[in-house]
């Protein structure tokens, strides 16, 4: 047997013996889930809805479907590069055009609970990446950089959303933090618990929603309503994020999942 034969092996008997377990990162897809509302005059995401197409009756007796409807940024989801203008020309820029060896990387994971618990509006700064890095080691080249603020530990779509007068408050990264990784660490991508990858207050950023704006100008992908995060360590987990091939796809909802040492 080849060695990367034998690689292959011992992955699949230590995911066989629990030494590697494989952990969902998902929120449930359905019509509670939770669509950020974008103010007028732009148009918005429609929330998640279900049709039956047979079950098991007249329209089909022995088989049971539906149709589905949502926005391609429902959910737990994947922003390809050219779901924002500032990607809208990269090349390998739509979900259906992405390499499958860009969708699977190691995982660091930042925790900011706390800080989020004390001001929903936090921003992780440059200094905080560097100080992350200092206790955990440089962040490698094609990482996923997960922010776990517990987020998703939110009840409700009101709650999750968080939205006042002046538009929705969730923490997010700060323009220095993610030019740092888009441009000096070259991470695959960005994911966090909230419903988009830019904070709550993001369109009153200058450039607006700078998140966006550098890692899809980039390249780089953003996956969005993610759980569980406090479940993975901060390094040694490896990210798996398959959108589906959607032709011209500017992103999709998908099921990631994390294979995490036990």
């Amino acid at each position: 047997m080849t060695s990367n034969g034998t690689l292959l092996t011992q992955l699949v008997d230590a995911l066989a013996t629990g030494t590697v377990r494989v952990l969902d990162l998902t929120q449930p897809l359905g019509p509670d889930t939770p669509v950020l509302g974008l103010p007028a005059p732009f148009s918005n995401s429609p929330p998640v809805t279900f049709e039956t197409i047979s079950h098991y009756d007249d329209q089909g007796p022995a088989w049971y479907w539906r149709t589905i409807r949502m926005g391609e940024h429902t959910g737990t989801h994947f922003d390809a590069p050219v779901h924002w203008i500032s990607g809208k020309d990269r090349s390998e820029g739509t979900v259906d055009t992405i390499p499958p060896r860009r969708l699977v990387g190691p995982a660091c994971v930042i925790d900011i609970s706390r800080e989020a618990a004390a001001n929903a509006d936090y921003l992780l700064t440059r200094d905080a990446l560097l100080e992350w890095e200092s206790r955990h080691g440089r962040i490698p080249p094609n990482a996923w950089v997960l922010l776990r603020s517990d987020w998703s530990k939110r009840v409700g779509a009101d709650e999750f959303l968080n939205c006042r007068e002046d538009g929705p408050h969730s923490p997010g990264f700060d323009r220095d933090a993610t030019e740092l990784l888009a441009l000096e660490r070259d991470v695959l991508g960005i994911g966090v618990e909230t419903v988009g990858t830019d904070a709550g207050q993001a369109h009153s950023f200058d450039p607006p929603f700078w998140t966006h704006h550098i890692m899809q100008g980039n390249g780089k992908f953003g996956l969005a309503s993610l759980c569980n995060l406090d479940q993975l360590p901060p390094t040694g987990a490896v990210l798996v994020a398959s959108p589906l091939k959607l032709v011209g796809g500017s992103g999709s909802p998908l099921r990631v999942l994390a294979l995490v040492p036990a």
